[in-house]
């Protein structure tokens, strides 16, 4: 550590995950009434499965210790072991979720091209398959926002024109939405647009909606029924979850408004990097993540977190920054001075 380190805390742009709970969430989780999930008794958890499908618009929902577990139920509830999965190149699903499509459900992913994350919906109907000489297509899934392209958006007419293709080639449409309110607050429309075009949802809580453990998968009454089963196979009965689920529901009441201040403050850092030098695609900078192209760039994450400004090195010349509601004026103002000055020298 730098002898010239700061005294106040770092500035931490690593991701949205690592946000610490809000006094409000720390009193629900305190006072949270609980039961034994994994029977269905916990009713703080029954509450916050409840609200999250009637927000998005579905029967039930299912709480989850994690967002991988979410989406890699969803792919056991759609497909069969040989099918493919239709899904965006730079997909969650497929780069951060260990082959578990592969090893849990027996399927693989079949690529279209996304330019800013965003699939054509041509180039998704040429992609199913129906031939007896290759692997049939069981399920196409869609990640709003694309966290590998920046967190960009998937435009509501394109969701829908894929949907289309869904209804069409008679194969369900799953979403990856674990930051699908950072889509809606830029949208400015009701979170229920973006999710009324889907047979699942998997809504992360503890990303930008600040609570510290959990997602929930929503869908119809037989789907989430099976899902139960698959939790289950993956070990994901959490017990008393409702000290956990009490938190998440906190996020999902006081969670959505603090985004567009994120988005904001994004452009705002995103803007000074660049005049500052680093090189940045603007148009992906869309709603909290940014992206930038930066020579050694693990040494220069290592520097920066000398100087208190934590940034994650996701290759060698590129690095991730992720603004979150615990990132005020004062800290953004900080971010900006270390790592312009670093760039400058």
């Amino acid at each position: 550590m730098s002898s010239h380190s700061p005294t106040f805390p770092s500035v931490d742009l690593r991701s949205d995950t690592v946000t610490q709970p809000t006094p409000a969430m720390r009193r629900a989780m305190f006072e949270a009434p609980v039961g034994d999930d994994v029977y269905g008794e916990d009713p703080t958890v029954i509450a916050l499965e409840r609200e999250a499908a009637a927000l998005m618009g579905f029967e039930a929902g299912l709480f989850m210790p994690s967002g991988t577990m979410a989406n890699q139920v969803a792919i056991a509830l759609h497909t069969q072991r040989g099918h493919e999965v239709i899904c965006a190149e730079g997909s969650h699903i497929y780069e951060w979720e260990l082959a578990m499509m592969a090893t849990f459900s027996g399927v693989v992913p079949r690529f279209v091209a996304a330019p800013l994350g965003v699939p054509d919906p041509e180039q998704v109907r040429r992609a199913v398959r129906h031939s007896i000489h290759q692997s049939p297509t069981g399920l196409i899934s869609l990640e709003n926002t694309h966290n590998k392209a920046g967190g960009t958006i998937i435009p509501l007419e394109v969701i829908a024109a894929i949907r289309t293709v869904a209804d069409a080639e008679g194969l369900p449409l799953h979403l990856d939405g674990a930051r699908a309110y950072n889509a809606a607050v830029a949208l400015n429309v009701p979170l229920l647009e973006i999710t009324q075009h889907f047979d699942t949802v998997s809504l992360c809580l503890s990303k930008g909606l600040g609570a510290p453990v959990g997602s929930v998968l929503v869908g119809s009454r037989a789907a989430i029924g099976q899902a139960h089963r698959y939790r289950k196979m993956m070990g994901g009965g959490m017990r008393q979850a409702g000290i956990l689920a009490a938190a998440g529901r906190i996020a999902l009441q006081d969670g959505p408004q603090n985004l567009e201040g994120d988005h904001i403050r994004t452009q705002v850092l995103a803007k000074a990097l660049l005049e500052g030098g680093f090189q940045i695609d603007l148009n992906s900078v869309q709603t909290n993540i940014i992206y930038a192209k930066v020579p050694d760039a693990a040494q220069k994450v290592k520097h920066w977190a000398e100087q208190g400004v934590l940034s994650n090195a996701l290759e060698p010349e590129l690095v991730r920054f992720v603004l979150h509601h615990q990132i005020d004026d004062l800290a953004l103002e900080r971010a900006i001075a270390v790592l312009t000055h670093s760039k400058s020298n």
